[in-house]
């Protein structure tokens, strides 16, 4: 059949090997086109226009931004972004008032912490600016971070240094003759802490003594309760007041303990221009039994019979003004 023996034909003819080939004319079709472009890069793709409105919205002119001082202290802030779950070490303030309190008192610190997308008002512009002022680095985190933190932050949290205190030894060697030193027996409450260390600046005094354990730390409201004198005053922890006592009146320091219940008034010490240590005893329960027979002299600071008793930092200011006049008198 005709049909049969075209068959055979076009078989034998494809034994006889390949056909010519078109001569490299259709070589381009053969090269590839390349790597396919990212998604951002493809004209038409979703990710192409988001990311080209974004660089149109970072190209705006500076007229278009917002001129408020509120977010122009924000933008010279350029805080940087919090890696998560990195908690600043060291106390930590929280809160607008109390965060600018310290730094207006400028309380040594290590960062400013402030939630991403905060409502900037007076007390956090402020903040910002005072930490751009003392070259503090200023950190950016999720919200539910600095919450997490704090959860009464209001978005802004200040971490504080660890307060790098002196020691009894030090104190006596910075000491000018004659020694002036307070010594703390159980003082808890840190705002006392700071008024007295004030006081004890404002008169000259060479150092403050506490003890380690039961007693108030040179936090941040005791730091700013010294109205920065923290920063001037050499403060000291001691583990035994009893045994630093000892050291003191071998050093030559006449001890002097204040205590509203004893009969000897402040006027009627003698030793005022000698070396001495004033011992403050805490809020409540005053002296500790051993540290008032470790003392040379306990006084008591006259008053109303209709007042119970005076602050510790109140007490401890009128003994070192009493101590300081009768030294310019001499």
């Amino acid at each position: 059949m005709a049909g049969n023996s075209s068959r055979k034909g076009a078989i034998r003819a494809s034994k006889k090997g390949p056909s010519a080939g078109t001569g490299g004319k259709n070589k381009k079709r053969l090269s590839g086109k390349g790597p396919t472009p990212k998604a951002e890069d493809r004209p038409y793709h979703a990710a192409a226009k988001r990311k080209k409105a974004a660089e149109k919205k970072a190209t705006r002119t500076p007229a278009a931004r917002s001129t408020s001082p509120r977010a122009t202290t924000m933008s010279r802030a350029t805080p940087t972004r919090a890696p998560r779950g990195d908690r600043p070490r060291g106390e930590i303030v929280a809160g607008r008032n109390a965060v600018l309190e310290a730094l207006r008192e400028a309380v040594p610190a290590t960062e400013l912490l402030v939630a991403r997308s905060i409502d900037v008002d007076d007390r956090v512009a402020e903040s910002l600016k005072l930490a751009l002022h003392l070259g503090l680095p200023i950190r950016e985190a999720h919200r539910a971070e600095v919450e997490g933190i704090s959860p009464n932050s209001q978005g802004i949290v200040l971490a504080i240094k660890p307060y790098q205190y002196s020691s009894f030894e030090e104190i006596m060697q910075r000491a000018k003759y004659p020694a002036l030193v307070v010594a703390l027996d159980g003082v808890t409450d840190p705002r006392n802490l700071g008024a007295i260390v004030r006081s004890a600046a404002a008169f000259g005094a060479a150092g403050v003594l506490m003890t380690e354990r039961r007693a108030a730390a040179m936090t941040a409201s005791a730091w700013k309760a010294s109205a920065g004198a923290a920063a001037r005053m050499p403060i000291a922890q001691v583990t035994n007041l009893a045994r630093t006592i000892d050291a003191a009146k071998k050093e030559g320091l006449f001890v002097v303990g204040l205590d509203g219940e004893s009969e000897d008034m402040i006027s009627s010490m003698k030793v005022a221009a000698e070396p001495i240590m004033v011992v403050v005893g805490s809020e409540g329960k005053g002296l500790a039994r051993l540290t008032r027979e470790k003392c040379d002299l306990v006084i008591s600071i006259p008053i109303s019979a209709s007042t119970e008793s005076l602050n510790a930092s109140v007490a401890t200011s009128i003994a070192l003004f009493h101590i300081d006049q009768a030294r310019r008198k001499g």
